[in-house]
């Protein structure tokens, strides 16, 4: 479970997922893979009749989102987040790691049926970032892993922001107001404290059914499904959810990460020329290297200069084009907006995935260079001093 718990690991498990998932997609195993993807699970006894991928995509990854809002909570008020003071760099440089991949991908999509792809090159996978710096960054300060991670989550939040808000399709607000008496009743009763052990074990069974039932709600009104484990990671008691997202954790970078990542990959590679790839393609693959790395410099940069950062807190120029270069590794979160902005069009779905790997290893690979430079001369100056 420990190796589960780390850093690096999880980041090799996701990767290993994605490039089995490719070749086995572009293998002579294709064809039985895409319908295995395809074959439809209904619930029984209810409305619910998905595609196995749509049952990753739209379920299984809502445990990885509720595993991420209770994260994303905890930095805002224990962790790195909870001093507006200190956030503000980050949160300003995360702003510069969104706008600018989006003018990116636009100057290649703008005008085009594939514009509506903007938000995809946005998101930073945490998972991937803190295992590429935990691979190369030995040696490095404990100002730029707190800066990414507060960095990773405030694009998580953009994120899980376009999802709910552009990714809306036929609205049902009956359905939605109900989840969202369901997410009341689970953070009231998250919050008693059981009398007895078989209190207890009825209180955690009924969290449990009213979770389920919010996902199925939550599905039905049009909203992503994945947003219901947002919602119920952010209701639920701290502590308990601290302890339960303490359970988790291996589970999801064992599992729910590795599946998601293997599926959302599982796309053939398209027999087109270099000439022929679409905007979407280029826009994503250039925006997500370069743009993450330009947009979270230049605007972690200009934040620290506007605001007079404190000299412990003060990351040079090296470390925020390393910031730049992790920004970059977009998957899990890029990979489902790619899923849902081209959900119609499953050629371009998968120019967009093989998009996405691209930049994201490309950033991989930057930001390993990057990073281990940064990290020598801090050793380096180390044993100087020492």
């Amino acid at each position: 479970m420990k190796l589960l718990r780390s850093a690096r690991f999880p980041a090799i498990m996701l990767l290993c997922a994605a490039a089995v998932g490719l070749i086995l997609a572009n293998s002579p195993l294709g064809p039985a893979l895409a319908d295995l993807r395809g074959t439809h699970l209904a619930a029984e006894g209810s409305a619910f009749d998905l595609s196995i991928g749509h049952w990753i995509s739209d379920g299984l990854l809502a445990i990885f989102f509720f595993t991420a809002a209770i994260e994303l909570r905890y930095e805002l008020t224990k962790g790195a987040l909870r001093e507006p003071r200190k956030a503000m760099v980050p949160a300003i440089a995360a702003a510069g790691g969104v706008i600018v991949p989006v003018l990116v991908y636009l100057v290649f999509a703008n005008g085009t049926q594939y514009a509506n792809g903007w938000p995809i090159p946005t998101a930073t996978d945490i998972a991937f970032a803190l295992g590429v710096l935990a691979v190369f960054g030995r040696g490095l300060p404990g100002a730029v892993r707190a800066f990414l991670l507060a960095l990773a989550i405030l694009d998580d939040i953009v994120g899980i922001f376009f999802i709910a808000v552009l990714f809306t399709n036929d609205l049902q607000p009956l359905w939605l107001a109900a989840a969202g008496g369901l997410v009341l009743v689970f953070f009231v009763l998250s919050r008693m404290k059981p009398r007895t052990t078989t209190d207890a074990a009825l209180r955690q069974a009924a969290l449990l059914i009213i979770a389920i039932a919010t996902w199925g709600m939550v599905y039905q009104s049009g909203v992503h499904a994945t947003i219901a484990g947002v919602a119920l990671g952010f209701a639920m008691a701290p502590r308990k959810a601290d302890r339960l997202r303490h359970r988790l954790e291996p589970w999801v970078n064992a599992l729910v990460l590795p599946i998601f990542a293997f599926s959302s990959a599982a796309v053939m590679v398209p027999s087109v020329s270099m000439g022929e790839l679409t905007p979407a393609f280029w826009g994503i693959l250039v925006a997500l290297p370069v743009g993450k790395i330009i947009g979270i410099a230049l605007a972690g940069y200009l934040a620290q200069k506007a605001l007079g950062t404190q000299s412990d807190s003060h990351l040079p120029v090296g470390d925020l084009i390393a910031a730049g270069a992790l920004g970059g590794i977009g998957f899990t979160v890029s990979l489902l907006l790619g899923e849902l902005a081209f959900a119609g069009d499953a050629e371009v779905r998968a120019e967009v995935t093989l998009a996405v790997l691209a930049g994201s290893i490309i950033s991989m690979v930057l930001a390993g260079i990057f990073v281990s430079l940064r990290a020598h001369k801090y050793r380096k100056v180390a044993a100087v001093d020492s």
